[in-house]
């Protein structure tokens, strides 16, 4: 169970500075780009691009999702410390995290898949609609940095894939050396 700091410093991230690609991972605001009484998780944004997502583009625009209250918001590359460790997410912005759909795509009609995260002690939020065999790529590989157990349903909500601790659990290696046809048609997993 991760708990909420007060505070997120640059010794709580894995990577600082302004030389790395960040979207696609949880960032960290610096806490002095804000008001005292917005720090602690209002700190964690998902980050989804933009131009500031792009390495040393200290003063572009990064579009982002707060980790707190789930809102679109943008902020200046350079108001961002680093990325947050994963293992520091709080509970509460693992299960924000949870409900982001892959960058830049709509949800679907008719979705395929749906996408659903557990925390250690079993709690969840609703599944992700997932439109096919990529968003369910982009969405295992997002969710698989943060979260402890990550599963994938099929629209007859029959478990299609299934990850605990950067683990897989289903299928299993040997049921998909045995299911694998001849070509590589289908969804690929690499483990």
């Amino acid at each position: 169970m991760s708990t909420e700091k007060l505070r997120y410093g640059s010794e709580d991230c894995v990577r600082t500075g302004t030389g790395m690609f960040i979207a696609g991972f949880v960032a960290v605001i610096d806490p002095d780009a804000l008001p005292e009484d917005q720090r602690g998780v209002r700190q964690l944004l998902f980050c989804e691009g933009g131009a500031g997502s792009f390495p040393n583009a200290a003063d572009d625009a990064v579009r982002a999702v707060s980790l707190s209250n789930g809102e679109c918001v943008i902020r200046k590359r350079g108001e961002l410390l680093g990325l947050l460790k994963p293992e520091l997410l709080p509970d509460r912005a693992r299960l924000q995290l949870s409900q982001i759909r892959p960058l830049d795509s709509e949800i679907p009609k008719k979705p395929e898949f749906f996408g659903y995260c557990f925390l250690p002690d079993g709690r969840y939020s609703s599944g992700v609609p997932l439109a096919n065999d990529l968003e369910v790529r982009e969405y295992i590989d997002v969710q698989s940095r943060y979260q402890h157990r990550l599963m994938i349903c099929d629209r007859e909500d029959c478990c299609v894939f299934e990850m605990q601790d950067g683990k897989l659990i289903f299928p299993t290696r040997e049921a998909l050396d045995t299911q694998r046809p001849e070509s590589d048609s289908g969804m690929e997993l690499k483990l």
